[in-house]
């Protein structure tokens, strides 16, 4: 099977998009982007320098470093972005303008020229088919019920060895889906274009299998 040279992959936090999006990659060798990261990455680069994440010129020159070819070579699989310090310096980043500009402007480039001998790219995040590739000819739109998507966070905090409480999690989850959908720049939504796929009582190989299928469509 071919694919298109680009598919973005969007949804809530917990619902699978990323092992989605991983898995689309591999299969059909295409370069892989978690944009959810690039914030983060651009956080603690910048305490990395020694410098404020709070400060536009230190937090748009981290941004402006980015290497796309490090990137693809599994550069944010740093364990030390899913931590607090990551949260934290992210969330003062990405309230620069100048910092989202650089990273849509990276997000757009790596889509549209994708690292290594890569034929295509696949871009997962909460906005990659509405904003920063509307123009993708496959995109998805990956959700689950927040009560689901809890669970498995739960799941996932308690296999590292951290300490969760169910409906803590599920609270929070609930906040961050408001938040998401309610934000002024970028909100989470479907693009109206996009696949949905709800993974609530599906398994990552039936996912994979239901994305498999849409894509063949494409082709037809």
């Amino acid at each position: 099977m071919t694919a298109p040279r680009l598919i973005t992959v969007d949804g809530p936090a917990g619902a699978g998009k990323g092992t989605l999006a991983r898995r689309l990659a591999a299969h059909f060798k295409y370069a892989h982007l978690d944009t959810g990261k690039l914030y983060r990455a651009v956080g603690l680069n910048t305490l990395a320098r020694g410098q404020d994440p709070s400060n536009p010129a230190d937090a748009t020159a981290a941004a402006r470093a980015l290497d796309a070819a490090a990137i693809a070579r599994g550069g944010l699989e740093n364990p030390e972005l899913a931590g607090d310090t990551a949260a934290s310096a992210a969330s003062k980043v990405a309230a620069i303008p100048e910092v989202r500009a650089v990273l849509l402007s990276f997000q757009r480039d790596f889509a549209a020229n994708p690292p290594g001998a890569a034929q295509g790219a696949v871009l997962d995040g909460r906005d990659t088919g509405t904003v920063v590739c509307p123009d993708a000819p496959v995109k998805f739109f990956i959700t689950a019920s927040a009560e689901e998507r809890a669970k498995r966070r739960h799941k996932e905090l308690l296999d590292r060895g951290e300490t969760s409480i169910y409906p803590r999690v599920l609270a929070d989850m609930k906040e961050r889906d408001v938040r998401d959908s309610t934000r002024a720049i970028a909100p989470l939504k479907a693009a109206d274009d996009a696949r949905t796929i709800d993974t609530s009582e599906m398994d990552a190989d039936a996912v994979f299998a239901a994305a498999l299928a849409y894509i063949a469509e494409y082709n037809d």
